[in-house]
């Protein structure tokens, strides 16, 4: 029978320095006993962006305390946990290792069990730390730097239905963001601006929805915006602030109408004979007006939506522990060789969406 795990999750792929508690039970209901993140916003503020050298550097002073943190909130000492579970990829290389090298020294110091995860996988999986979704299910995750419609079969199998071509929905809202003049992080600042904009004054365009399949693309409707911003700026001399709020919430609203006709698309290579749940993660998750969207798909297809909690969406170590525990039952875990990985793709059955390099598939 299986025993109920104590995981400790570690999360640095990114701008977020962050460590959890999981615990999951012998009936396999999991619960997050701590979690801990500490942004770096102000450290990138005045860079418009994060900055990967100054991202690492912050995460290697932080680890050690965000885990201290994570097992005081958890009411638990190092020996009490059962295994040690660790972002290996993908991510910012630098900020990767970080977590990678600490994850290490913790297991040799106290003899627990290595786990080097996906983070996709993290996302990916969040709906099961969540609701307990049922495998297969439908998911779109979309975060910072990855966009993929994939079917998730199993802890460790996924099936990509399509993705982005070029720009991410995080990095096109950041780089909107900064040609209208909004603060960063790009996707905050872009839905709430869009609150008080009009979204029929411009018409942008939506990219790929002439294309069959499930494949997007953003890096055509961020021109179209620069465009825009620049013929107002020619004929006015500048942006005010109602110009913001239409651009942000023009471009928003496109973005929006992508991901809903490509998640209809979707459904159609979903199982017929599974449970119909369409699931949302990653740290766009977090934008009101795409659960919006995504929520009328589901129920236009007579399936169940499920979105994880705002707190998990961005980046977090709940998921990396509960993926760990999952994981766990069907892969060995890893020794002292586990690797920082940049690229790490889901499903490498397919060709890589964004082309391969030296270090292998982007995504």
């Amino acid at each position: 029978m299986p025993q109920a795990v104590t995981i400790l999750g570690i999360e640095s792929s990114c701008d977020d320095t962050a460590a959890a508690l999981v615990r999951v039970g012998a009936n396999g209901h999991a619960s997050v006993l701590s979690s801990v993140v500490a942004d770096q916003t102000d450290l990138h503020a005045a860079f418009g962006g994060v900055v990967p050298e100054i991202a690492a550097r912050a995460h290697a002073e932080k680890l050690d305390l965000c885990i201290e943190q994570a097992l005081i909130k958890g009411k638990m000492q190092l020996s009490d946990i059962d295994a040690i579970a660790v972002t290996a990829g993908p991510g910012l290389i630098g900020g990767v290792i970080s977590g990678v090298m600490c994850a290490k020294g913790l297991s040799l110091a106290t003899g627990k069990p290595l786990y080097g995860v996906n983070h996709l996988a993290g996302h990916a999986l969040t709906p099961r730390l969540t609701d307990n979704v049922p495998y297969p299910y439908l998911m779109l995750l979309v975060s910072g730097g990855h966009c993929q419609f994939l079917i998730v079969h199993g802890p460790l199998k996924f099936e990509r239905l399509g993705g982005t071509i070029d720009d991410a929905p995080g990095e096109a809202f950041d780089k909107i963001a900064r040609l209208i003049g909004l603060s960063q992080p790009g996707g905050p600042a872009i839905e709430h601006a869009a609150k008080q904009g009009d979204p029929k004054r411009f018409k942008f365009p939506r990219p790929l929805l002439d294309r069959d399949g499930c494949d997007m693309s953003f890096s055509g409707l961020k021109t179209a915006v620069l465009r825009t911003r620049d013929a107002i700026i020619a004929e006015r001399g500048g942006l005010t602030g109602q110009d913001q709020a239409d651009l942000a919430d023009g471009f928003q609203a496109a973005v929006v109408d992508v991901f809903v006709e490509k998640a209809r698309r979707a459904f159609q290579s979903y199982p017929p004979d599974a449970s119909r749940t369409l699931c949302l993660a990653g740290g766009v998750a977090a934008n009101h007006a795409i659960r919006s969207g995504l929520e009328t798909v589901a129920a236009e297809q007579n399936a169940s939506f499920v979105a994880p909690p705002l707190s998990l969406c961005t980046d977090n170590a709940a998921m990396i522990a509960y993926a760990a525990a999952e994981q766990r039952g069907t892969d060995d875990a890893d020794d002292l060789t586990l690797s920082a990985r940049p690229r790490w793709p889901l499903d490498t059955s397919q060709p890589a969406m964004l082309g391969s390099g030296k270090k292998g598939a982007k995504a």
